[in-house]
């Protein structure tokens, strides 16, 4: 029996760095045979007191779950991720990656880490945000920092 069955690959669409967690993601579906899902968090556009702004700010937010959705289908394609399990999802990337764990019923979540400033030098903010209200297993894939540019 597979240690883990439903994996959750959280990537923030940068590519050098979402190339070494999807990797090491890879490996370990395949030594599981497990099924691997990637989600990637747009986070909402603040557009506090300029009520005007909001449509602008909805069409900007669009725009760039369109084009997270492309790039994540680019990369997805590489690592032969289907279609079906494939997100973009315009929010809180801790909020986004927390629903989607629970939708998906997933029993491994695994993050990249390249923050370097207080508890982020340990994890990266948003690593840390979400391992911290976990019910499964997490794997936080350590990016080098010259990976980082």
């Amino acid at each position: 029996m597979a240690i883990y069955q439903k994996i959750l690959v959280a990537i923030d669409l940068h590519p050098t760095c979402d190339e070494i967690i999807l990797k090491r993601a890879n490996e370990i579906a395949k030594m599981n045979n497990s099924t691997l899902s990637v989600i990637h968090a747009v986070e909402h556009i603040n557009a506090y007191g300029v009520a005007q702004a909001y449509p602008a700010v909805i069409d900007l937010e669009g725009e760039m779950r369109a084009e997270a959705n492309k790039q994540l289908a680019q990369l997805a394609e590489k690592f032969s991720i289907n279609k079906d399990h494939q997100y973009v999802e315009v929010g809180s990337p801790k909020v986004v990656i927390l629903n989607k764990l629970k939708e998906l019923k997933s029993d491994l979540i695994i993050l990249g880490s390249h923050g370097r400033h207080g508890i982020g030098l340990l994890f990266g903010s948003t690593a840390s945000a979400v391992i911290h209200h976990l019910n499964c297993d997490a794997l936080v894939v350590r990016i080098p920092e010259h990976q980082v540019l």
